[in-house]
């Protein structure tokens, strides 16, 4: 959430930087758009079945290729098997515009997978690594609507050390480098605090930009 008091970037980790209020509140509305659109049937957002049994609480639709745990497809084959959405050249100039904003120097970045994540009041997700890709290309996180504490955490383990660090609605994080397989998550929202100004009402929607490695 944009504010009167600015809050610095920060290097959470060796290659973990964030990035408040870098979406402005006109990009912010396009994002929440195209994510509305994304969403409709027949793509829709689901939640996915762990192997385990379990059923993950944050609601997902995918672009460019459809993950389910643990790997990647062409087609949505845990749900109707019809043809995943394609990822937007649009949307890969976002995440090669996000990389260089961490890091501060140019990139040929150019992702071609987004995780669309909704996380209702109730909603978490637990300490996990993004390893099913085969690159180790930095991950891209865009955050809308209600805020979250986004727990960063090391490669070794899903314990301590963690640092845990709010997202607002506009902001990015970016971890590549030494933390791209850091262990991390979203142990709780914080419905109180909103963008009063996006347009959506309840919930928090995560846009996670990801390099497949895949042909």
């Amino acid at each position: 959430m944009q504010g009167l008091i600015p809050r610095p970037r920060s290097e959470v980790a060796p290659g973990a930087v964030h990035v408040p209020d870098w979406l402005d509140l006109t990009r912010q509305r396009e994002l929440l758009e195209a994510c509305r659109e994304w969403s409709r049937p027949p793509g829709a957002l689901r939640s996915a079945r762990l192997p385990s049994g379990g059923v993950m609480s944050v609601r997902s639709v995918c672009l460019g290729w459809h993950w389910y745990p643990y790997q990647y497809s062409r087609t949505v084959d845990d749900g109707d098997g019809r043809e995943v959405a394609p990822f937007p050249r649009w949307l890969a100039d976002w995440g090669q515009a996000a990389v260089t904003a961490a890091y501060g120097a140019e990139t040929d970045h150019r992702p071609d997978i987004a995780l669309i994540n909704y996380y209702d009041s109730t909603a978490r997700m637990g300490m996990h690594q993004d390893r099913d890709e085969r690159s180790d290309a930095p991950v891209v996180s865009l955050s809308l609507g209600t805020a979250c504490v986004f727990r960063f955490g090391n490669t070794d383990n899903r314990g301590k050390p963690y640092t845990d660090v709010q997202l607002h609605s506009g902001d990015l994080f970016v971890f590549g480098g030494p933390s791209r397989y850091a262990y991390h998550g979203v142990p709780r929202t914080l419905p109180e605090s909103t963008e009063p100004g996006l347009g959506l009402r309840t919930g928090r929607l995560n846009v996670t930009l990801r390099v497949s490695g895949m042909a």
